[in-house]
C-alpha cells in the first residue's frame, strides 16, 4: 500500500513536472503562433516572453530539461520537412526528435544549478551560442513583437528585474521588476523606404513539381509575365524568389538575351544557380541596362547546403543523408547591387536572418527566398520575425520574395 501511494506520488511529481516543462515551452514560442495566425498583439507577446524567462530562472532542474525539448519541437519541427526532397523522408522524425534533444541540452546548461543569478548569467551567454551554426533560436526574438526592446542592454534588464527579487527581502522584494519600464523600446532605430518603386513577385511553385522538366516552361514563361507586367506598370525594379529559374542561368544564352533585352526597361533581380568549372552556388542576378552582375550566396544553410561538422564526417553524411546535394559554395564577402544608383545587400534565404549581412552601412536589403522546402510549416513566420529582427536591431529595411509565403517588405 505504502509502495503504490510513493509510486502514485512519484508518477504525479513527473506529470506536474512535464506540465511545466510544456507550459514554459509554450509560453517561449507563444509570440511564434501568434504571428502566424495573424494574432500580433504587444502585450500578450511581452507577458508571455517574461513569463518564460522566469519560468526558466526559477523552475527545477527536470523541468528546465523538459521545457528545452518542447522548445526545439515547438520551434523547428518543420526542418525534417525537406528531408523528402532528397530522397531521405524516413528521417523527418528523426530530425524532428534531434532538435528536441539538441535544445534539451541548450536549455539544460541551466539545470547545472539552481542560483537564479547564475542561471541569468547562463541565460544571457546562450544568447551569443548557436547549435551547430544553426542561429534561428535568438532568445531575445521573442520580445520582436512586444513593448521590450531587443538590445543586449535590454535583455540584461529583463534579467535583473526578474533575478533580483530572490535576493530582496520584503517590502521591496518586487521593486526590481521596474526595470522592465527600462527595457522597453522607446527609441527605434529609423528604417527608411528606398526611393524607387518596386516589385515584389511572390510564386507558389510546389517543391516537388519545381525542378521537374516539364514545369520548365510553364515556369519561365510565368516568370516573363511577371517581368512584362511590372514594365506595363512602370516599376523601377522587379524581383523575383530564390532559385525561381531552376537552372544554370549563365549556361542558358538564351534566357540571358531576354533577360537583358528587358532590363533596358527595368531593373530585373532573380534568383537562380551559377555553374562553373568546379562548383555549384546558389546565386542572385541583376540585370540592368543591358548588363548583369551575380551576387553569390555567403552564408550557406546548416545541413542544407553545407555539413558543419569535421571533415571527416562531411563526405559520409552528404552522400548517405543528403544524396550529394549538401555541395553548394559561398562567397567570401557580402555583395551589394546598385541599382537606379540606390545601393541594395543581396541576401539568399538564411543569409537575411544572419547577422552578418546587416554589417556596414546598410539601409537596404533584397532578400529572397524558397519556403517550398517547408510547407506547410511555421518556418516562413519565424524567418520574417527574424528579419525583424535584424532589420530593427540595424534600421535596414528588407525586400523580401519567397516562394511559397512570406513575400512583404519587412521593417
Amino acid at each position: 500500500m505504502v509502495k503504490n501511494r510513493n509510486i502514485f506520488k512519484q508518477n504525479q511529481k513527473i506529470l506536474l513536472d512535464v506540465s511545466y516543462g510544456a507550459l514554459t515551452a509554450v509560453l517561449f514560442s507563444a509570440f511564434i503562433y501568434f504571428e502566424h495566425f495573424g494574432l500580433t498583439l504587444k502585450i500578450l507577446n511581452t507577458i508571455s516572453g517574461l513569463s518564460a524567462l522566469a519560468l526558466l530562472l526559477y523552475s527545477p532542474k527536470r523541468v528546465i530539461l523538459i521545457a528545452g525539448f518542447f522548445i526545439g519541437l515547438l520551434w523547428f519541427y518543420w526542418i525534417g520537412y525537406s528531408f523528402k526532397y532528397t530522397g531521405v523522408g524516413y528521417m523527418t522524425p528523426l530530425v524532428t526528435l534531434g532538435f528536441g534533444f539538441v535544445y534539451a541540452l541548450f536549455f539544460g546548461v541551466l539545470a547545472l544549478t539552481n542560483k537564479v543569478y547564475i542561471r541569468a548569467i547562463i541565460l544571457f551567454l546562450l544568447s551569443f551560442f548557436y547549435p551547430l551554426d544553426w542561429n534561428w533560436l535568438q532568445i531575445e526574438l521573442i520580445f520582436v513583437e512586444s513593448y521590450i526592446g531587443i538590445d543586449k542592454y535590454q535583455y540584461i534588464l529583463v534579467l535583473l528585474a526578474l533575478s533580483l527579487p530572490f535576493y530582496i527581502q520584503k517590502p521591496y522584494k518586487y521593486l526590481p521588476l521596474g526595470l522592465i519600464f527600462f527595457a522597453f523600446n522607446f527609441n527605434p532605430l529609423l528604417q527608411k523606404d528606398a526611393p524607387l518603386k518596386i516589385k515584389l513577385v511572390s510564386t507558389d511553385i510546389k517543391q516537388e513539381k519545381k525542378w521537374l522538366p516539364e514545369s520548365l516552361y510553364p515556369t519561365i514563361e510565368m516568370i516573363f509575365s511577371e517581368i512584362d507586367k511590372a514594365i506595363d506598370e512602370h516599376y523601377d525594379v522587379v524581383v523575383l524568389p530564390e532559385s525561381v529559374f531552376p537552372l544554370f542561368l549563365n549556361q542558358n544564352s538564351d534566357l540571358l538575351q531576354e533577360l537583358l533585352f528587358r532590363s533596358v526597361d527595368i531593373s530585373i533581380v532573380v534568383g537562380s544557380l551559377l555553374h562553373t568549372q568546379k562548383y555549384n552556388y546558389n546565386v542572385t542576378y541583376m540585370f540592368e541596362n543591358g548588363e548583369y552582375k551575380i551576387a553569390k550566396k555567403m552564408i550557406l544553410v546548416p545541413f542544407g547546403e553545407y555539413i558543419p561538422l569535421p571533415k571527416f564526417a562531411q563526405k559520409f553524411i552528404n552522400d548517405f543523408f543528403f544524396a550529394g546535394e549538401a555541395d553548394f559554395k559561398a562567397a567570401k564577402k557580402p555583395t551589394d547591387f546598385l541599382i537606379k544608383g540606390v545601393k541594395f545587400r543581396n541576401a539568399i534565404c538564411y543569409e537575411a536572418t544572419r547577422s552578418e549581412i546587416y554589417e556596414g552601412d546598410v539601409d537596404f536589403v533584397i532578400a529572397m527566398s524558397d519556403n517550398a522546402w517547408f510547407t506547410p510549416s511555421i518556418e516562413p513566420t519565424i524567418q520574417k520575425l527574424l528579419m525583424k529582427y535584424y532589420g530593427r536591431k540595424n534600421g535596414t529595411t528588407i525586400y523580401h520574395v519567397a516562394n511559397y509565403k512570406g513575400t512583404g517588405i519587412i521593417k
